[in-house]
């Protein structure tokens, strides 16, 4: 899916859920700090890197908040942005049809570094340590660190970070946005996805 469905709303309503959102974020931040204290962990250019990672994000605040982000830049950097995205998505269509699997490097990565750090989505923010998450009417979910979180810092005592609250808040969220501006269902789209969307939109 490269498009949302298109969506009219005033720019001060979108302002105002974004500003929650970026509460929401703070938060995460927040607790996933306390938690890399805790354990001494440093994820900085490691070889695991989790930008390789296919990751599907599933919100319109999301998508709206990264195309903050993209607005901000010069273009220069929207032109490099957008032909990195689209070869991750051409890749990636190649590999699907073949049915392998293919880790590719997404577009906001440059030397190492996420481009739109601040305006990266939840998953990004989230990825990386022991987690648990509570699904209504299901036990808790207990949930990994990745590769080099588990290279240098399994043996350490868990630190509890409930991913639960945050996901809730999220969703408690999108759906009031959704709900203000008239559109239902939710996007499946991947950073490169999002990225050729918001170049095609400002295009249109």
């Amino acid at each position: 899916m490269l498009e949302p469905n298109p969506i009219h709303f005033d720019d001060r309503l979108l302002t105002a859920f974004l500003g929650r959102l970026r509460e929401i974020f703070a938060a995460i931040d927040q607790e996933y700090s306390r938690a890399t204290e805790h354990y001494q962990f440093q994820c900085d250019r490691c070889t695991d890197n989790c930008c390789l990672t296919r990751f599907y994000h599933h919100t319109y605040l999301e998508y709206y908040y990264l195309r903050m982000g993209f607005e901000k830049l010069d273009s220069r950097k929207k032109g490099e942005m957008l032909s990195k995205a689209e070869e991750v998505c051409r890749e990636t269509a190649k590999a699907d049809e073949k049915e392998i699997p293919v880790r590719l490097m997404c577009p906001l990565n440059t030397d190492s570094l996420c481009s739109l750090y601040p305006f990266r989505p939840m998953i990004c923010r989230m990825h990386g340590i022991p987690h648990q998450l509570k699904k209504p009417g299901q036990k808790v979910i207990h949930g990994p660190g990745c590769g080099t979180f588990d290279s240098c810092c399994s043996h350490k005592g868990y630190f509890k970070f409930d991913r639960t609250p945050f996901y809730l808040e999220m969703a408690k969220l999108e759906n009031e946005f959704k709900q203000a501006v008239g559109v239902e269902g939710k996007i499946k789209m991947t950073v490169a996805e999002m990225i050729l969307s918001i170049t095609q939109r400002r295009k249109g």
